[in-house]
Formats: C-alpha cells, structure tokens, sequence
C-alpha cells in the first residue's frame, strides 16, 4: 500500500466520524464537519467551494459553519493573493491554542463565580457553593497552564 496515496472514501468516513465526534461534544454539526474536512486537508485551508464540493454541502451551509468556526477562534480567513476569494485555515497547533484561549474563560468563571459567592454570603449554602465552584474553575485553570507548559516540552523532545 502506497502511504502518500490518499484513500478518498476512507477520508470521507473519517471526517464524518471525527465530525460526530465533535457534534456529541457541543460543536453544531455544520462546523463540525467544515472544521474535521480543513483538518483533513494537505494544506489545512480551503475555499468555500472546495468546501462545498467536498462536504456536498451549500454556500450557504459552509457560510453559516465558517462564521461559527470564526467566531470561536478555531479557524482564521485568509485572502488568496490577487483573488478577492477567501480561504479557511486551520492551524497546526490549533488546538494548543484554543485549549490556551479555554485559561481565560475559566478565570472568567472563577471571578464571576467568586463575586457571586461575596454577594450570597461565603458562608450561605449558595455562597459556599458557588466559592466551591471557582476553587475548582482555578484548579482547572493551573492544571490547564501546567499541562500546556508539559505539551510544549514534550513536542520539543519528541520533534528533536
């Protein structure tokens, strides 16, 4: 078996599946799909109509995907030079980012939290429960910024 040789069909299951993936995780499953195909994608980026040919999807479906996908920061637009066209890229280390980017939503949510829990009282049932929860949004959010720092030295170990 040739491994430069892609496999177009057993690339269009993976997608699918990687897609269902996501979509059981939260992600709507129009850009779950959009962002498994860019993933699946030689060059990490693609045009709104290699999108739709390859998804046989609309314009208007990879419109409203590419939006979602934007939006959250999980993909970025590009021009192609001398074209008015865009591109969609998905980075390498996307997801090493958008794991990086999930730090400052848990801080968020442990100071909210927190001031929640200095309004109900932090010794109500409800305002121990909610200084409860921002422990925990913290403890997440060290462990998250510990592990980032372990990935970052094992890809070095590994890519040397």
């Amino acid at each position: 078996m040739n491994v430069h040789k892609r496999d177009d069909q057993a690339v269009s299951d993976f997608i699918e599946r990687f897609a269902a993936e996501l979509t059981e995780a939260g992600m709507p499953r129009m850009p779950s799909r959009v962002f498994t195909c860019l993933l699946a994608s030689d060059t990490g980026a693609m045009t709104s109509t290699e999108l739709s040919e390859a998804l046989q999807i609309s314009p208007a479906a990879v419109s409203g995907a590419v939006r979602y996908l934007s939006q959250v920061r999980i993909i970025s637009r590009e021009r192609e030079p001398g074209s008015r066209r865009e591109r969609y890229r998905v980075h390498s280390d996307q997801w090493y980012e958008s794991f990086t980017q999930r730090g400052q939503i848990l801080k968020s949510f442990e100071s909210a939290l927190q001031k929640g829990s200095d309004a109900l009282g932090s010794r109500t049932p409800a305002g121990v429960r909610l200084s409860e929860t921002a422990d925990f949004f913290a403890f997440l959010r060290n462990e998250l910024a510990s592990m980032m720092d372990r990935w970052e030295a094992h890809k070095a170990a590994t890519r040397s």
